[in-house]
């Protein structure tokens, strides 16, 4: 069975609409690969970092929902890391239920 994952991913801020639009795609895909399902995504915009990480002062913010099973969260944080325009991203498992008020 798929877990409900929700996970915060942050884009570099040089990145326009358009390209951000490609690197969210990106993310879709790899997903995909790995058999999972995209439930939803909210951009929370541009926000600035309590203090700078590797040089950057700043990024755009993305919630993104979706399904995976379990054992594939690593395969997937680690082909996040190989083949997207992601800063930096942070997973948790949702509970049903909330997830379910929250909608």
């Amino acid at each position: 069975m798929k877990t409900l994952y929700e996970g915060l991913f942050i884009f570099p801020e040089i990145l326009d609409d358009v390209q951000l639009d490609q690197a969210l795609e990106a993310v879709k895909v790899e997903l995909e690969k790995l058999d999972g399902v995209l439930e939803s995504s909210t951009r929370l915009g541009k926000r600035s970092f309590a203090r700078p990480m590797k040089k950057k002062k700043g990024g755009i913010y993305v919630v993104i929902m979706f399904r995976l099973d379990g054992g594939q969260i690593d395969a997937f944080k680690h082909r996040l890391k190989l083949s997207t325009n992601v800063f930096r991203s942070q997973f948790m498992q949702k509970d049903e239920a909330v997830a379910a008020q929250e909608a």
